[in-house]
């Protein structure tokens, strides 16, 4: 019980305090356009009620929690999830093209990561162009993706998969190669003594000892994935999806839509993360690692 409390405490008091926080800067920040309207309607609230009204803007400049809490919850409970309005529809949407590119990603950075370890001319050639195509800002690359493959005939799910996949596969490269080459130097000559096969090294003791690597990384590339779906929607004239409500939201001035629809994607972020940690930790066990 005790481990419990000190574990929530911490947890339950940032979050108290960002929650203050927030409520602070959102009538710091509407106030200036309540007072214009206060002004032109010749009103004079008091102090309490001056809060209340930029606490209660239709469409503030940092809307205040609970009018973020209250969209999320009309929008995920109240609403038929096939409504071009629901946050559940819309990140359905999102999360699709989400987990496609995250799987190519993965696939693609093993297979690298792979040939990176084992032929030399790969690690010194191929690896200084992956670093160097991180440097390239995704917002430039969307475009021209989604541009490219809409001139051979692919749109949908495949444009945004293959931007998610260009944010996904890096992590898990860099990962893996460092996983793949963690094995110590005692134990690679000990599986030499043994008379192994590369093929058998590889998998009875690389492949194993970069699980945890793998995983930590694959963490990472989840949630690169998400931002690469949510980019790649806002070149598409996608309708629906994450990236598509915020760019409804910006284009209306929508700012409570906005901070929803935010929220709905750190909701859909950390699931994603808790799933590929837990499976994580089931690969491990199965493999003989030791309970956390």
């Amino acid at each position: 019980m005790d481990s419990f409390h000190s574990k929530i405490m911490p947890v339950t008091s940032l979050l108290a305090g960002v929650v203050v926080l927030w409520y602070v800067f959102a009538v710091v920040l509407n106030a200036p356009f309540q007072r214009d309207l206060d002004a032109r309607s010749g009103a004079a609230p008091g102090m309490t009620a001056f809060i209340g009204r930029t606490l209660s803007q239709p469409k503030p400049t940092l809307p205040a929690p609970h009018q973020v809490a209250a969209n999320v919850f009309e929008n995920t409970f109240l609403r038929k999830i096939t409504s071009n309005r629901s946050l559940v529809y819309n990140s359905w949407v999102t999360l699709s093209s989400t987990v496609l590119g995250f799987a190519f990603g993965t696939v693609l950075g093993i297979l690298i990561a792979v040939g990176i370890v084992h032929v030399t001319t790969l690690d010194r050639s191929l690896m200084p162009w992956i670093i160097a195509s991180q440097t390239i800002p995704i917002l430039a690359i969307a475009p021209m993706v989604v541009v490219v493959l809409a001139a051979i005939g692919i749109t949908g799910l495949i444009p945004k998969a293959l931007i998610s996949t260009y944010l996904s596969f890096f992590p898990v490269a860099v990962g893996m190669v460092k996983g793949l080459r963690s094995p110590e130097l005692m134990h690679l000559d000990l599986m030499h003594t043994y008379n192994a096969s590369r093929p058998q090294i590889f998998w009875k003791l690389r492949v194993p000892a970069s699980i945890p690597f793998l995983f930590a990384s694959m963490k990472v590339a989840v949630a690169a994935s998400l931002v690469g779906a949510i980019v790649g929607e806002l070149p598409t004239g996608a309708v629906a999806g994450i990236g598509a409500k915020l760019l409804a939201g910006a284009y209306y001035s929508q700012t409570i839509d906005i901070w929803a629809v935010l929220v709905a994607g750190s909701v859909v972020a950390a699931l994603l993360v808790a799933a590929v940690g837990l499976a994580g930790r089931i690969v491990e066990r199965a493999m003989g690692g030791r309970p956390a």
